[in-house]
């Protein structure tokens, strides 16, 4: 990693078009900042002063106000936001509109893939989401309870998103493309008493089916009471009497009118599993206070969104990107769009069509995404009218140049911005963005977020310029997850154990001479795979759940497309039994429990794993020896001899 090269010319330089009004230089002036530095500079030294001007400059209302913005009293990794203080997010995100020019304004356009589309203003948007609020207290669900969302992106998902909150309830979101395995131990782990879902979702003009999966799922999900569906694609389905409810049933003869849960500004309103290296998924805890206002802060400080503005993010619910348009778009009063389909059928110019039916003013997208689209040329861009665009952005994994490049000569015409950004779900959003003052090269980050105390370091966790090191995060910040849903320890180690009070993020980066940022991949096991992380012992687990497996190592290669493939090596019970049919079973095993998204893109049969002393799997040896790079010290293996077959066979 030492050798790394960085990113070259700067290619996009700030307009007064995007300065002057820009609500970065708004905030600057309003606070007697002399520049971008300086902001950085006192965000990240008086994070109380910052953090209570941010929530002003958001007009986030408490029902009763806090009395002290940050509390660190009991560690760096346990710090209270907004003390005393009672907020529901949901008044902030609809209840506040009503009776104001915003209500009428469109809140979310949404499109589904066979064409149909609706609209809905944020009065329309309050109104529904209030009937399913009242629907679910009405089931005896409440204040605490986890509920689970396995949806299509259709309007219903914000909704429910956002009438568990009114209630105070806890979001469980779920990706859409889960099988019921991953679903199961989320629920169960969650301890969820109810899950909203459809009968299915399309996807290229094909049905794919959700509810069988969650009725699969919910074998496994002993605390499950109650389970939603919505009517999406009309398939055939059972319904368990007395546990499913049609949406149409929850929502009839309830009012259009609920009262929003009077919650503390630090009660959990979110728990997000995000995959890690080892055992099983970690739920990341968010409260009231915490994500939703991160977010909204990203979107206005690095994005530069305004009411005006139409965002649309090529997400799934089931991401952090998901929660984070929703809340975001909703606390600054501007519009998001909703898309529930491939982004390439039934043609490959459909995202550009979204573009100019939609005016979308703020796009984004991720580098697998336009990797996939730039084979087809510039003509499907060119078909339509995207002028509406004025800012892009980008996030999930790190970029490389040539995709880079056709986006930003062929979409955004070498004019707009391209925000690269990148975080984290147990961040809230970013650690480092682009921004509209700040110029720009190819790949790159102009540096962090306000608010984000970030750094690079050695081994030691000294401060590094002009080499790749370990990302790491200094200071607190109130979207930063209040900790992993009961497992405290882990937390801990996860990120607070290397370096003494410094949060170590998992990521390679590096800080040019110009000072802007580049992330170089992950510094740890996981694995991305178009932007979805993928933590390797899920895979491991099913892997070693078939009888013909003892065990199992599984790594992240690169891959032109996706950024990261998924190579899995087994150790057999029988090594006569290996065969190309059971690497298929076996690819299909994973495809099916963790969803096709996650398929394995091979399957390697080894007669040992390389192990330290301790027993212990090393999997970036295993990945240099299947890339035929060096793998370095060996030392502290028992079984050199597996690394040196593993590179034979890679020749």
């Amino acid at each position: 990693m030492e050798n790394f090269e960085f990113g070259g010319e700067i290619v996009w330089w700030p307009t007064p078009a995007y300065t002057e009004n820009s609500n970065l230089s708004r905030f600057m002036q309003r606070h007697n900042l002399s520049g971008f530095d300086d902001l950085i500079r006192r965000s990240t030294h008086d994070l109380s002063w910052f953090w209570n001007a941010v929530l002003e400059d958001l007009d986030i209302e408490f029902y009763e106000p806090y009395t002290q913005v940050l509390d660190i009293s009991q560690g760096i990794q346990w710090p209270r936001w907004c003390i005393d203080g009672k907020m529901n997010i949901v008044h902030n995100c609809l209840d506040k509109w009503q009776g104001t020019p915003t209500q009428n304004r469109v809140a979310l356009r949404w499109e589904g893939e066979e064409g149909q589309v609706r609209l809905l203003s944020y009065g329309d948007l309050n109104r529904e989401v209030s009937r399913v609020a009242n629907g679910l207290r009405a089931l005896g669900i409440g204040k605490g309870d986890a509920i689970g969302l396995f949806m299509p992106m259709t309007p219903e998902i914000a909704i429910a998103l956002l009438a568990i909150a009114k209630i105070g309830g806890v979001i469980l979101p779920l990706f859409s493309g889960y099988g019921a395995q991953a679903i199961a131990t989320r629920l169960a782990d969650a301890e969820a008493k109810a899950l909203f879902t459809s009968d299915g979702s399309f996807r290229r003009g094909s049905v794919a089916p959700m509810k069988a999966v969650a009725d699969e799922a919910a074998l496994n999900a002993p605390t499950l009471k109650h389970m939603i569906v919505t009517r999406r694609t009309g398939t055939r389905i059972s319904m368990q009497e007395g546990r499913d409810i049609w949406w149409d049933e929850l929502v009839e003869n309830q009012l259009y009118t609920a009262p929003t849960e009077h919650t503390e500004a630090e009660d959990r309103l979110m728990i997000i599993y995000t995959s890690g290296t080892t055992g099983r998924p970690k739920g990341a805890v968010h409260t009231h206070c915490g994500f939703p206002i991160k977010a909204a802060q990203d979107m206005y400080h690095g994005f530069d969104l305004k009411p005006a503005d139409t965002l649309y993010w090529m997400t799934d619910m089931g991401w952090m990107m998901g929660p984070w348009q929703v809340l975001g778009t909703l606390l600054l009063g501007a519009t998001m769009v909703l898309y529930d389909g491939a982004p390439d059928y039934p043609d490959v110019d459909r995202l550009w069509e979204l573009v100019e039916r939609h005016g979308i003013t703020v796009l984004g997208v991720s580098p697998t995404l336009i990797r996939t689209l730039m084979r087809h040329g510039d003509a499907p861009v060119r078909k339509h009218d995207i002028s509406s665009l004025r800012i892009t952005g980008s996030t999930g994994e790190p970029w490389n140049p040539a995709p880079w490049l056709w986006f930003f000569e062929t979409v955004c015409q070498k004019r707009l911005p391209i925000i690269n950004y990148s975080g984290g779900t147990e961040i809230s959003g970013g650690i480092i963005s682009g921004n509209v003052l700040s110029p720009l090269k190819p790949c790159a980050f102009s540096g962090p977020m306000p608010g984000m105390a970030v750094d690079v370091v050695d081994d030691h966790g000294n401060s590094v310029r002009g080499q790749v090191g370990e990302l790491v995060i200094r200071q607190p910040w109130i979207g930063m997850t209040r900790g992993f849903w009961k497992d405290t320890q882990r937390y801990l180690d996860t990120y607070w154990s290397r370096f003494e009070n410094v949060w170590l993020h998992g990521d390679w980066a590096a800080i040019d001479e110009d000072g802007l940022w580049y992330i170089l991949g992950r510094s740890d096991d996981t694995i991305k795979v178009a932007g979805k992380r993928l933590g390797p012992a899920e895979v491991e687990s099913i892997l070693v759940s078939h009888p013909a497996v003892s065990e199992a190592a599984v790594i992240g290669i690169p891959d032109e497309l996706k950024g990261q493939a998924v190579v899995c090596f087994c150790v057999l019970k029988h090594p006569a039994s290996a065969s190309s049919e059971l690497g298929d079973t076996l690819k299909d095993l994973v495809a099916a429990q963790l969803g096709k998204p996650l398929k394995p893109k091979e399957i390697r049969f080894v007669p040992d794993l390389p192990k330290t002393r301790n027993a212990k799997v090393m999997r970036r040896v295993l990945r240099s020896a299947y890339l035929g790079e060096p793998a370095g010290d060996l030392t502290a293996l028992v079984n050199p001899e597996i690394v040196e077959l593993i590179q034979k066979e890679a020749r």
